[in-house]
């Protein structure tokens, strides 16, 4: 099969590392890519969410079948157009992406599904968005209603930061993504994400992760889009992991079919837990970042079949085999991030890693200049490591780490602490 991938960060290089390793995938294109997806598979300098240029480069190079990588081109209905062109595509329609792409989308969802949630208030004007906060007090959760790259949600501890956030999404600073917010109580408990195919109708679950959205150590600073993860997550116990099917995610998909969207791709389920009862914080149409890079480490080429299962419609004749192991991956970030960051600095050392089945670094924010693998983004490497331990692959991560230089780069040292 010709094999195209849409997008150019971590979660595209473990997709393209996994897809790659399966006999099916006779040639793998990834649009338009980075430096170390270059070095796997060949990149397209074209652009993922202009519908006519994807349709236009898959018809030039005979492509059976395209991975939508991110949310952006999902949200604009590039899936959408590639089916009506004839596409096998993986990937939810513009419609279904909507339960990533608009959180009161969301909210409306789970109500009518009845599915365990944050409460929550959904407001278009700020002085009702401020007098609401100030009624309810803290600590209380603000999210831009639309698509803020994994950044548009602030948890604040303190009423000041929930009015500065009010100000912040209304002023602007996510663009059109924060022109509504959401307001939502805030839920204690433990994090964790579940990752559920769904070809409209049948559920295949594909894993469990634990994802680090504080910048710092011991989960401190401003949240980001994800400093580390490990995977499977612990507290999604088989019970708990059957309560979020049965209660959360079979609902909502039943209820997506009943609104004629059926819900076609991988669903992102992050959670909160607390004394074995999960509740939605969020779902993503997408594969997690850094998630995608533990999930696919573990999942290896099979990734490929039940990618095309979900397309085909045909999860009920599909499965899962996993190994009885751990994955953990560590984000090198641009020295700066989440907030303002220089670009172009060089890293070195990158060949000296290992890049097998147990350890592979995948490029996150990466350009190759003059022979040079150089900074290109906020979150720029991922760090990857499998193990038959968690402690044993977080080893590994680290070793691999402290082989690396890149003098502008830096990363969490505690990735894995909770499981730990």
């Amino acid at each position: 099969m010709n094999i195209l991938i849409l997008g150019s960060g971590g979660r595209e290089h473990a997709l393209a590392w996994a897809v790659k390793q399966n006999p099916k995938c006779d040639r793998l294109i990834v649009a338009p890519g980075n430096a170390g997806i270059a070095q796997l598979a060949e990149c397209a300098a074209i652009n993922p969410e202009n519908a006519t240029e994807v349709i236009e480069f898959a018809n030039e190079n005979a492509i059976d079948f395209v991975i939508i990588g991110p949310e952006a081109p999902l949200a604009l209905g590039v899936s959408d157009a590639l089916r009506d062109a004839g596409f096998l595509v993986f990937g939810p329609s513009q419609a279904a992406a909507q339960l990533e792409a608009s959180k009161s989308f969301t909210k409306e969802i789970c109500d009518a599904a009845k599915a365990p949630t944050a409460a929550y208030a959904h407001f278009k004007n700020k002085d009702a968005a401020l007098a609401y906060v100030h009624e309810q007090g803290a600590p209380i959760v603000i999210k831009a209603d639309g698509l803020a790259a994994g950044k548009g949600v602030v948890v604040a501890m303190e009423l000041k930061d929930a009015t500065d956030a009010i100000e912040d999404m209304f002023g602007g600073a996510f663009g059109g993504a924060g022109a509504e917010v959401v307001i939502e109580e805030f839920m204690d408990g433990e994090e964790a994400s579940y990752f559920v195919l769904c070809d409209g109708k049948n559920l295949l679950p594909v894993g469990t992760a634990q994802d680090h959205k504080r910048v710092g150590d011991g989960d401190t600073g401003p949240n980001t889009g994800g400093m580390g993860a490990y995977s499977p997550a612990p507290i999604l116990t088989d019970d708990i992991a059957q309560k979020t099917l049965d209660e959360i995610v079979q609902p909502t998909i039943d209820e997506m079919a009943r609104r004629g969207t059926p819900y076609q791709g991988v669903l992102y389920v992050g959670l909160m837990i607390k004394d074995g009862q999960p509740r939605l914080v969020e779902y993503n149409a997408r594969f997690g970042d850094p998630e995608t890079q533990v999930l696919m480490l573990r999942l290896g080429a099979q990734a490929l079949d039940v990618l095309l299962a979900t397309a085909e419609g045909r999860l009920d004749t599909a499965k899962v085999n996993w190994a009885d192991d751990h994955a953990i991956t560590v984000v090198m970030a641009a020295k700066g991030y989440p907030g303002s960051y220089a670009k172009g600095s060089v890293i070195s050392k990158l060949e000296t890693l290992n890049s097998d089945s147990f350890n592979m670094c995948f490029h996150a924010g990466t350009i190759e200049k003059d022979g040079h693998i150089c900074a290109n983004g906020g979150r720029v490497l991922n760090v990857t490591a499998r193990g038959s331990s968690l402690a044993e692959a977080r080893a590994r991560a680290y070793a691999a780490i402290n082989q690396i230089d890149w003098a502008d780069g830096f990363y969490r040292t505690d990735i894995g602490w909770r499981a730990l």
